[in-house]
C-alpha cells in the first residue's frame, strides 16, 4: 500500500477557499483512481471528487463548480481546491488511492484533515 498524508485543512469563513494537498509515498501513476472523501460528525464517509489516470474527474453534485481535484504525477501529489465554502462542507477530508491488482482492489487512506467552515 501507499502512504498518504493530507494537509491544508483549517477553519475558514463561509465563501472562503482552501486547498487540500495529499502527498503519496510513491508514484501515483499506477493508481486506477485517486479521490477525496469526507466525513462529517454522525454521517457516513462520502465521495467528494475522483480523478482517473487520464485526468477524467467526477464530483458529487453538491460540490460541482466549487471544488476542483487535480494531481501532479511528477510530485506524487493530489489536490483539492475548494472555493465558495459552505458550513455544510465541514468535515474531515480523506485522501484515497485505489489500485486494481489482478482480481483484487488495494485501497489506501490518509489520516484525514479537518475542514471547518463557520462564521
Amino acid at each position: 500500500q501507499v502512504q498518504l498524508v493530507e494537509s491544508g485543512g483549517g477553519l475558514v469563513q463561509p465563501g472562503e477557499s482552501l486547498r487540500l494537498s495529499c502527498a503519496a509515498s510513491r508514484s501515483i501513476f499506477s493508481f486506477n483512481a485517486l479521490a477525496w472523501y469526507r466525513q462529517a460528525p454522525g454521517k457516513e464517509r462520502e465521495l467528494v471528487a475522483r480523478i482517473t489516470p487520464d485526468g477524467t474527474t467526477h464530483y458529487r453534485e453538491s460540490v460541482k463548480g466549487r471544488f476542483t481535484i487535480s494531481k501532479d504525477n511528477s510530485k506524487n501529489m493530489v489536490y483539492l481546491q475548494m472555493s465558495s465554502l459552505k458550513p455544510g462542507d465541514t468535515a474531515v477530508y480523506y485522501c484515497n488511492a485505489d489500485r486494481i491488482l489482478g482480481t483484487s482492489l488495494e485501497t489506501s487512506w490518509g489520516q484525514g484533515t479537518q475542514v471547518t467552515v463557520s462564521s
